[in-house]
C-alpha cells in the first residue's frame, strides 16, 4: 500500500528510542509507547529509504525531538535522505 502512495505521512516523534528518559522527561522508551525511532538500525528513516520516489514527511515530533532544531546534525542528516519535517501550518497539495 506504502509503494503505490504519492507522499508518505510518518511517525516522527523520536530521534532516539531512549530520548525521552535520556532528557529526564519521561521512563518509557519510544517503543513501549508505541512509536519507531527515526535513528538507529531498523529505525523510521531506514524504512524509509526504501521508498525513494515518494513524498516523505515526518509528523507528530515530539518537543524533545533534537530534528526541530534546523541547524542539528539530526536534522540535516533527515534532509539528506530526502525526508522533511512537518512544521505548522505545512500544506500538502496532492
Amino acid at each position: 500500500m506504502m509503494q503505490g502512495a504519492d507522499c508518505l505521512l510518518v511517525d516522527g516523534t523520536l530521534w532516539r528510542d531512549d530520548e525521552m528518559q535520556q532528557r529526564g522527561v519521561g521512563t518509557r522508551t519510544g517503543r513501549e509507547m508505541g512509536h519507531l525511532a527515526q535513528s538507529g538500525p531498523g529505525g523510521m528513516l531506514e524504512v524509509l529509504d526504501g521508498f525513494a520516489s515518494q513524498r516523505k514527511v515526518l509528523i507528530h515530533i515530539n518537543n524533545t525531538n533534537p530534528i526541530l532544531d534546523e541547524d542539528s546534525p539530526e536534522r540535516a542528516e533527515v534532509e539528506r535522505r530526502g525526508v522533511e519535517v512537518a512544521y505548522d501550518g505545512m500544506s500538502i497539495e496532492l
